[in-house]
């Protein structure tokens, strides 16, 4: 199934920032464009809004004059929903309320012909149910696009229960003649993105609830440990907290209130309170003039230890030797820890280091300190440390000159299960894996849908893999221990996941 045609029209029902943005994507990829709204002349404003954009992007090289006067040709407000009749693709931008979509579908229905595509860009509401009113209910599909929808690659192509493959087909090729990046998935609450993605937020704000650190703290350790783009915070300051909060909710009742994806009284507080984020001047952080900038928790500077003890191996923090031998440090290693079990590092005072494993620190009975996870423990710029209440101040700072020397800033939060990047990215991991094994995508479209939707560092399947199944259960089963409360029960995707990985260990032996 091809792409439609690029003499054919595409009309945007629904002229907000979202509305445009779609608009101005088909009509620079070569369509005739219909803007509809309901309210007389926003039709007519939003494409001199749409225009204007074209002319931004020509003074700024980036679209040539001839081709942003034909595309400003090709671009007609509709007065009537009855003008859209010719339409071959009508894309809808409306209120994310129900009935008002199954509405308008309704009128379309008998405007347009049967072969033209029905899509919906609802980001939290059923496809299946928008359409469930419609006489042909297989020409209808979700193409959920992300705003700003010129510049943001990824469309989710969503599958309604009744939606025929060829429309998604359709619908998924014509996306990609747009220059974007489409994936398929099935009408799940929050599709993939939204669905994935919800342990980001939801653990830093445990965290919070739980006074681990402070939200400037976190962001900082998720971005410049984790390689996350943005903090969590900060992300939901930019998205909107009202909108973000109500995602959530949204995902949570769609669930059935499955714990998983509880939502946060703090940011429930924060919405009733109207700090919203960025648009409202203030929500976790300020953002009037002269508000000061977050500043995370960092410890000040500390001497290194003159050598450290290498314990059995380190695994995903196997970089870690090699660094601290490269800062003239000297490392001793043993190798008195069974094969398979984790490693550790081992400070002159006695004090042990162990990359977090879901675990309090104050469950063991030595003094120890957990290690965050890092994306990268080369290029991290940042570590966050989580010492036991049995570990002295002077232990502390020795850990933390430790990590300076190898060029990281540090972050002491408290001694919390799982600390701060390990159990976000163990969930993500979790989370996906489930939604693999539940047909919602392909582990291939997850990892993009990650990556393009939100500017994961690297896709959670990819990021699993590395980690290691077995490894993920565990984390994820001690934190179940550790917060009985269902929130941590790890998928039957992930437990199949690392018997196999234990089964093939077991066979390479």
């Amino acid at each position: 199934m091809t792409a439609i045609e690029r003499s054919r029209v595409v009309a945007v029902v629904g002229t907000g920032t979202m509305g445009q943005g779609i608009a101005q994507v088909a009509l620079v990829a070569g369509h005739p464009v219909r803007l509809y709204d309901a309210l007389p002349g926003r039709a007519q404003q939003a494409a001199e809004a749409v225009g204007a954009r074209l002319d931004r992007l020509t003074e700024k090289g980036r679209l040539d004059a001839a081709d942003r006067d034909s595309a400003k040709a090709r671009l007609l407000p509709a007065a009537e929903l009855s003008d859209l009749a010719d339409a071959a693709l009508v894309v809808e931008a409306v209120l994310e309320q129900l009935t008002v979509k199954q509405e308008l579908f309704a009128a379309l229905e008998d405007i347009v012909g049967d072969d033209c595509l029905l899509a919906t860009n609802t980001s939290s509401l059923s496809v299946t149910a928008v359409a469930g009113a419609l006489r042909l209910p297989g020409r209808f599909v979700g193409l959920h696009f992300f705003n700003p929808a010129p510049l943001l690659p990824l469309v989710e192509v969503v599958s309604g229960h009744a939606t025929d493959e060829a429309t998604a087909t359709r619908a998924w090729a014509t996306a990609a003649a747009w220059g974007k990046t489409p994936v398929r998935c099935a009408d799940t609450p929050g599709f993939v993105v939204n669905r994935v993605a919800r342990p980001y937020y939801a653990e830093a704000l445990r965290l919070h609830e739980e006074r681990a650190a402070d939200p400037a703290t976190v962001d900082a350790v998720l971005r410049e440990c984790g390689g996350f783009r943005m903090g969590p915070f900060e992300l939901t300051d930019l998205i909107g907290q009202d909108v973000n909060e109500a995602v959530t909710r949204s995902v949570w009742e769609s669930f059935f209130q499955d714990a998983r994806f509880t939502p946060s009284l703090a940011q429930r507080r924060l919405v009733e309170s109207g700090r919203l984020g960025r648009k409202s001047g203030r929500g976790w952080f300020g953002y009037e003039d002269g508000a000061p900038a977050p500043v995370p928790d960092t410890a000040p500077p500390a001497d290194p230890p003159s050598s450290v003890v290498v314990h059995g191996e380190l695994f995903v923090a196997a970089a870690l030797p090699e660094l601290i031998e490269e800062a003239g440090i000297d490392v001793i290693r043993k190798e008195d820890v069974d094969p398979g079990r984790p490693g550790w590092l081992e400070l002159p005072c006695g004090t042990r280091l162990f990359l977090t494993d879901g675990r309090a620190a104050d469950s063991s009975r030595p003094p120890l300190i957990h290690f965050d996870l890092a994306l990268d423990y080369r290029t991290a710029t940042r570590i966050a440390l989580a010492p036991s209440a049995s570990v002295t101040e002077e232990s502390v700072r020795s850990a933390t000159g430790l990590f300076q020397a190898l060029g990281k800033q540090v972050s002491v939060i408290a001694d919390v299960p799982g600390m701060i990047v390990a159990r976000t990215v163990a969930m993500l991991v979790d989370f996906a894996l489930d939604a693999e094994a539940r047909g919602v995508a392909s582990a291939q479209d997850i990892d993009t849908a990650m990556r393009l939707g939100v500017n994961y560092p690297r896709g959670p399947l990819d990021w699993g893999a590395e980690l290691g199944a077995g490894r993920t259960l565990r984390l994820l089963e001690r934190l179940h221990e550790e917060y009985p409360t269902g929130r941590y029960a790890a998928s039957q995707a992930l437990r199949r996941r690392a018997a196999a990985e234990a089964a093939s260990e077991g066979a390479g032996s």
